[in-house]
């Protein structure tokens, strides 16, 4: 605990009292401090300085030092002046080294004055509670010009942007600060006084808080008021201490009129389409032409759904997509397949890498040869489901994302759904897992291949038997065919006793938000013994 000992000449700048005398409570040595400006001298132990006669007119004062007694300062590295200090009212306890251990932060209110303080690092505390209080600094501009005022997220940012006012032209406009992201009650209780100003400039902390705070402030003080700032750095004190002030002081003049989430003007609307025209189409495989007339092949950011009968090749239709990514990208791959295990995926797929029917006995070292053709650069990742879909689907979907898959494929919807949304049930389980996979493509620009299931036919030609769907035919909540970007449906006649029309797959789009263009989509042929697909009239 620092008390005061009263005060004492200076033998360094001459001062007659404006040492302070203090012990700080780790030994009975008596410190010092001048704070005469450009002197800042400091004494270890005042009285054990031979050089210097202890002062007999002062008496010794065992009080304890008030907040009141402490300087105008705060810590050094904010490259704040003193008088900046004593225009907010900062005050700040100094150690033994000198420099600023904690520092006040004085918010005035109903029941007096408050402090928020901070003891360095990062230690905060309150002293009188932060309720019926006016904004950090608001009583400093009760008679200043209405035409802008500052609102920033710390008290530190509001000294930095008085401080390069303060070193622009000398003059400092209204600035002032919320307690923290959280604690908007201040500015609920004063809003008619940020409201008496044409422009309030938001300059708070680029961070999610700061954002989340920006969307609240904008709703309590009126959208028409509210003009956003943007620095190179996290917060105003940042930019100060990094930049100078003219860059707060760029932020500030540069801000731009709030706009709330979603709302595009011009300069967004063109950097949409910017990025929407850069967005690479990525053509099917030769054996899905007519999908690529289509759909304009795959793009980022973008769900197709696959659907067709029970045992019409879903499964193979998308190998058959991998294998092409394999050969035409580098980009790595996600496969969550949810009917089979990882051991089964990678089977199948080495044996088709060898052009045989996976349901063969091949031997493990010739398997091997297929594994590496398709596993051997780790270009392809396996979600081992362990028999159990979970919510936790989503964040392993974001983790493939996230170590660069450009493509996932997800077989099959109907499972995710069934077992996967907990304590959801029906449309309400598929328009959470839609909204997710969205959110997932969207996020981290991938495109996603989903399969989905068919509903049971009520009469006539089954799909099993080659009957087409329509998107009426779809299994399941409207949204999967709402989000979905592209749809596509085909059929093979599985039973057909002629093996080339047993085997052909006749295609259809029902959907392609990028087009618009719908209907069949020709033909492919599935190749019994390489378990491939292929064009229809070309051979392996």
């Amino acid at each position: 605990m620092t008390v005061s000992i009263g005060k004492a000449p200076c033998k360094a700048c001459g001062s007659v009292d404006n040492v302070s005398l203090f012990k700080d409570g780790t030994s009975e040595v008596v410190k010092g401090k001048c704070w005469t400006p450009g002197c800042n001298k400091f004494y270890p132990d005042y009285y054990g300085d031979d050089e210097m006669e202890v002062p007999k007119s002062q008496p010794v004062q065992q009080t304890q030092m008030t907040i009141e007694d402490l300087p105008f300062r705060t810590h050094s590295k904010r490259k704040i002046n003193n008088k900046i200090c004593e225009m907010f009212g900062v005050r700040s306890a100094i150690n033994t080294d000198g420099e600023v251990s904690e520092t006040y932060y004085p918010y005035l209110g109903s029941n007096g004055t408050s402090y928020k303080i901070r003891k360095y690092p990062k230690d905060f505390r309150v002293k009188g509670g932060l309720d019926n209080i006016q904004l950090f600094g608001q009583g400093t501009f009760a008679g200043a010009s209405r035409k802008r005022v500052v609102v920033t997220e710390g008290e530190e940012d509001a000294l930095a942007v008085a401080q390069a006012y303060q070193e622009y032209n000398g003059i400092i406009y209204p600035v002032v600060s919320i307690p923290s992201a959280s604690n908007l009650l201040p500015v609920t209780s004063n809003r008619d006084w940020l409201r008496e100003f044409d422009e309030v400039i938001l300059y708070i902390d680029n961070d999610d808080a700061g954002q989340e705070a920006i969307t609240k402030l904008a709703k309590i003080i009126g959208y028409e008021k509210i003009k956003v700032a943007e620095g190179k750095y996290k917060d105003a004190s940042d930019e100060l201490i990094n930049e100078g002030h003219k860059a707060v002081l760029s932020a500030i003049w540069n801000a731009k009129q709030y706009n709330p989430q979603g709302i595009m003007t011009s300069d967004s609307l063109w950097k949409a389409l910017e990025d929407y025209d850069r967005i690479e189409s990525i053509p099917y495989p030769s054996c899905f032409d007519g999908l690529n007339e289509k759909l304009k092949g795959m793009r980022a950011g973008e769900i197709t759904l696959w659907t067709s009968g029970t045992g019409s090749g879903k499964s193979t239709m998308l190998r058959e997509i991998v294998f092409n990514l394999l050969e035409t990208t580098k980009d790595k791959i996600g496969i969550i397949s949810l009917e089979e295990s990882p051991a089964e995926t990678t089977k199948k797929m080495s044996a088709m890498a060898l052009n045989k029917n996976p349901t063969e006995e091949i031997p493990l070292e010739e398997l091997r040869q297929g594994f590496d053709k398709v596993f051997g650069d780790d270009r392809i990742l396996v979600l081992d489901h362990a028999g159990a879909i979970t919510d936790g689907i989503i964040e392993q979907l974001n983790y493939m994302a996230a170590v660069g898959c450009k493509y996932l494929f997800i077989d099959h919807i109907t499972i995710l759904v069934s077992e996967g949304a907990e304590g959801l049930t029906g449309n309400e389980a598929i328009d959470k897992i839609m909204n997710d996979l969205l959110r997932v493509a969207k996020t981290h620009g991938v495109w996603i291949g989903l399969v989905s299931h068919l509903r049971k036919t009520s009469g006539g030609k089954s799909f099993e038997e080659g009957e087409l769907p329509s998107l009426d035919d779809i299994k399941g909540s409207g949204s999967i065919k709402q989000i979905s970007m592209d749809i596509v449906a085909f059929a093979r006649d599985s039973g057909n006793a002629d093996p080339t029309l047993r085997n052909t797959i006749d295609m259809k789009v029902l959907k392609c938000r990028y087009t618009g263009l719908t209907g069949p989509a020709g033909q492919a042929y599935y190749d019994h013994t390489t378990g491939r697909i292929k064009s229809i009239n070309t051979e392996f």
